[in-house]
């Protein structure tokens, strides 16, 4: 089953305008953008047949090409990260059987998280979608709740069934757990990893469909899936003693620069 990994980067943010040309420190000092330290995350990813960095900006294109990123130039209309993945899809003739959208501000993506999603989705009979979740302990959790307290949107949670299909996913802390946590101390609460892996036919239908009520309101583009009823899995993955952040704020860069040098990248 062809694989093809495709990281959407759009200069315009809305929260944080050229963030993906934002430089972050390693271990050894040596600064890489954003999209940069992302493309070298999705490169790491065991089974992929190509990995493309998705853009309608010309500044991302030429710092991309500038590290050795093959790029693929997409319309200023895409809405979200799933909508460019669709048309870079459609850009580049199909041919694969799973698309992976690895977003361009999740620069800690562990490889296995990727291989175990895609894993996960070949391994479904229902699944058209699959996206990881993390089980978070206490000190991510507080993380998440004093982002919330001080105004800022922090980390995904996400709740699923039984069966492991996504119930719903919100910027808010869901479950509410009414209890604090020590910080090594694992809590229900799931953290959502923005990755996912789509079937092609998942992915065409995605841009036909408009935005509905809930997309509108938590700014969340797979909440569009489950609206439409479709089986998005939840493919809990293991840290392994990684970090896992992504990068939502200007807040956020010391602490992923932090991370970066505690797992010794360079």
């Amino acid at each position: 089953m062809p694989t093809l990994i495709v990281i959407p980067a759009r200069y315009a943010s809305t929260r944080y305008p050229g963030k993906p040309l934002v430089e972050l420190k390693g271990a050894s000092g040596e600064s890489k953008s954003l999209i940069q330290r992302s493309w070298e995350a999705a490169m790491a990813v065991k089974g992929a047949d190509r990995v493309v960095v998705a853009t309608d900006d010309d500044r991302i294109r030429e710092a991309a090409e500038a590290f050795g990123a093959e790029v693929v130039m997409t319309s200023e209309s895409c809405q979200n990260g799933t909508e460019r993945c669709a048309e870079a899809f459609d850009a580049l003739g199909g041919g694969f059987d799973v698309v992976v959208n690895l977003q361009g501000d999740a620069p800690l993506t562990p490889a296995w998280f990727v291989e175990d999603l895609v894993a996960g989705l070949k391994g479904s009979p229902v699944a058209e979608v699959a996206t990881p979740v993390l089980v978070t302990e206490g000190e991510a959790l507080n993380g998440f709740l004093e982002d919330r307290r001080a105004g800022r949107v922090g980390g995904t949670t996400a709740v699923f069934g039984v069966d492991k299909n996504a119930l719903y996913f919100s910027k808010e802390v869901i479950p509410y757990t009414g209890k604090t946590y020590a910080d090594d101390e694992v809590t229900p609460v799931y953290h959502h990893v923005g990755c996912y892996a789509y079937r092609p036919s998942a992915l065409a239908a995605y841009p036909r469909w408009s935005a509905g009520p809930l997309e509108k309101l938590e700014g969340l583009e797979q909440l569009r899936f489950l609206e439409r009823g479709v089986h998005v899995l939840c493919v809990e993955v293991e840290a392994r003693g990684r970090q896992f952040w992504e990068l939502n704020n200007p807040e956020d860069v010391p602490r992923i620069e932090a991370m970066l040098a505690k797992m010794g990248a360079a």
